[in-house]
């Protein structure tokens, strides 16, 4: 990192892909994602806060807060003390940059799961990922007394090599290859009955990764190819009712770059495709589809075209005319590219595959969730991850019903592997506790937004919240600086 003349602290740029997160994050559209792991005995919060404390000293990328420079965005050192808290409403809410402690991120708890959400300017799936089983195996280690020396030194003793990473590995891999145009035309949106405004509805799918790798492999194709395969034929069967439609259906695609460019960066560093179908013939089969969809994700996830994906962001980035229009004028050129890359593709689905964990710690660990955010501009998206036998499947929605998701897994069902279902939402899912119960809340059709609003309202901020808020700011967690910078955002 870089000492910025004039601030106190340290400072760094936001890598080439975080640079538009703060511009288009709101409270409609948070930009924030969840891993969490779920323990075999009850998160003790003192514990967890201890274990947070310990580790956020030797992670330099969580370590910071956002600030709003004249061209820029950048990162600057936080040396306040995160809180750990316990989790009383949906998740992936907004992460206001000027609440929170001014952190990026908040670890929360619930019965026996810690939650740990990030704005994604900060980091990528597999960077909170790795912070995530830090913290978890801290946790592990103060539960049963035992001590880590590396947790406790100084940040400045640790030897460098066991710093985490924070290069901007975009940056590093940049070569000066012919540049592709990428399509902005618009594919098909799904369109629903919406959840009132902050709330959201969640499912969790819990396959055997024995039986769907047996699937995949009679069809000779990847589980990513084959989830992909069913999730663009699930949407054409429950909303083009398997008809000929003028607008393909696509999915955006995130790609984790480290495997293909060597980086162990905890930034961001990942591209996405495009993948999906345009479909003309009503009697396509579902191995027609797999076939199609194989064949895309062979020809698009390759070297060389994820290597033409980074010139193409990069070299924007690098135009000195460009670097010196001030940010104001900048956020207008970003969200008008944001809405027409948005406009091209239906819904995501990103897969981060395997979680591993040290071998002691595999005993008192149940599973891992990753789940995204979504708004009512990406109403559903789909997420996966992995850990020892069980692939988990998370569908997250603003709509009031769930005919997608059990589309989706009814293919499953059909194929052979078998699902067990857990969530939050209306339907007969099972709960087990999941998440705190929240208030039953209206559907959204045509009007009712403002008692839908104090609805949502009711389920996020109660008494002992604004108590805190209350509360802190008396005790100057929040000075008249920081009212100014979140009222004025200056």
């Amino acid at each position: 990192m870089m000492n910025k003349k004039g601030l106190n602290g340290q400072w760094r740029r936001l890598d080439n892909t975080a640079k538009i997160f703060p511009v288009i994050a709101n409270e409609n559209m948070s930009q924030v994602f969840r891993i969490s792991v779920t323990l075999k005995e009850q998160v003790k919060p003192e514990v967890l806060q201890q274990a947070l404390e310990d580790i956020l000293p030797h992670i330099r990328n969580f370590r910071v807060r956002l600030r709003k420079g004249l061209f820029w965005y950048y990162f600057e050192e936080n040396k306040k003390i995160p809180q750990v808290q316990r989790e009383t409403t949906y998740p992936c809410r907004y992460i206001d940059p000027h609440g929170n402690r001014k952190f990026l991120f908040r670890v929360t708890y619930y019965e026996k799961r810690i939650n740990l959400e990030v704005f994604h300017a900060l980091t990528d799936g597999l960077g909170a990922v790795n912070m995530l089983k830090d913290l978890t195996g801290r946790y592990l280690q103060l539960i049963h007394g035992e001590d880590d020396g590396f947790w406790r030194i100084e940040d400045e003793e640790i030897p460098r090599e066991q710093e985490f990473s924070v290069v901007d590995s975009y940056l590093e891999n940049y070569r000066e290859v012919p540049r592709r145009r990428y399509s902005s035309h618009p594919a098909y949106r799904l369109e629903g009955n919406y959840l009132p405004l902050g709330t959201g509805q969640v499912l969790h799918g819990y396959v055997n990764t024995n039986e769907l790798k047996k699937v995949c492999h009679g069809y000779g194709v990847s589980i990513t190819k084959y989830l992909a395969a069913v999730l663009v034929w699930s949407i054409w069967q429950e909303y083009l009712d398997g008809k000929p439609w003028s607008e393909p259906v696509v999915l955006n695609l995130p790609i984790n770059l480290r495997a293909f460019f060597a980086s162990e960066t905890m930034a961001n560093f990942f591209a996405v495709t495009m993948i999906g179908h345009l479909f003309r013939n009503p009697d396509i089969s579902f191995e027609t589809l797999l076939g199609k969809i194989s064949r895309q994700m062979d020809r698009k996830i390759d070297k060389k075209r994820l290597e033409e994906s980074i010139s193409y962001n990069v070299s924007r980035e690098k135009k000195w005319y460009l670097r010196v229009i001030p940010l104001v004028l900048k956020s207008l050129a970003l969200n008008l590219v944001f809405w027409m890359k948005d406009r091209a593709y239906t819904m995501t689905l990103s897969n981060i595959g395997v979680i591993k964990v040290e071998p002691d710690q595999e005993k008192e660990i149940e599973r891992f969730h990753l789940m995204i955010g979504v708004s009512r501009r990406q109403p559903v998206k789909c997420a996966v991850c992995a850990y020892d036998q069980e692939v988990v499947i998370t569908f997250t929605s603003v709509f009031s019903d769930s005919h997608l998701q059990r589309t989706f897994f009814d293919k499953l069902k059909e194929d052979g592997v078998r699902v067990q279902l857990e969530g939050n939402g209306p339907s007969s899912a099972k709960k087990r506790d999941m998440y705190p119960r929240v208030r039953k809340v209206l559907i959204l059709q045509k009007g009712g937004e403002a008692k839908a609003s104090r609805m949502v309202k009711q389920v996020g901020h109660t008494g002992g919240e604004a108590a805190r808020e209350i509360k802190n700011y008396l005790a100057g967690e929040r000075n008249w600086k920081d009212e100014l910078l979140r009222r004025l955002h200056v």
